[in-house]
C-alpha cells in the first residue's frame, strides 16, 4: 500500500489579487485585468499535497492539471502585492510550465514544493529564488 496523500494547502487565489484588480478595473484600460482576476477568484483552485500539485481552473473550473514531484525540474517564485501573495512557476523536465498565480503563503508553499521535488529527484533541484 502506498503513502497516504496528505494535503498541505488547498484553496484559491489570494483575495488581495481580486481587490487590487477591481480597483484597477475602475479605469477602462484595467478592465481585462479585472475580468481575469474575477475568473481566477471564481474558478481557480490549488491543491498541494505530499504526492502532487493539482490546479483546477478554466471556464467554470472544468480544466484540471496534476503534476507529480518527480516531473519537476525547477521552481521559481515571484512576490506580488507587496509580498502578501505571489506567483510560483513550476518548470517540468520536458520544459513545460505550470503557473500558480496569486497564491497565498507562496513562500511556504514554494519551500514545500522545492523540498518534495528535490526528494523525488536524484540530483539537486535547480531552484531560483526571486
Amino acid at each position: 500500500m502506498g503513502i497516504k496523500e496528505e494535503t498541505f494547502f488547498e484553496g484559491g487565489p489570494h483575495v488581495g489579487d481580486l481587490i487590487i484588480n477591481l480597483l484597477v478595473g475602475l479605469t477602462i484600460i484595467g478592465l481585462p485585468l479585472t475580468v481575469g482576476a474575477i475568473v481566477r477568484a471564481l474558478w481557480l483552485r490549488y491543491r498541494i499535497t505530499n504526492r502532487r500539485i493539482t490546479v483546477t481552473g478554466g471556464w467554470q473550473g472544468r480544466d484540471r492539471t496534476d503534476i507529480i514531484y518527480a516531473e519537476v525540474a525547477k521552481v521559481k517564485k515571484i512576490p506580488r502585492g507587496i509580498g502578501a501573495w505571489g506567483d510560483i512557476v513550476v518548470i517540468l523536465k520536458d520544459n513545460s510550465r505550470l503557473e500558480l498565480r496569486a497564491i497565498p503563503r507562496f513562500r511556504e508553499i514554494y519551500d514545500y514544493i522545492a523540498e518534495r521535488a528535490a526528494d523525488k529527484n536524484s540530483k539537486p533541484l535547480d531552484s531560483v529564488k526571486a
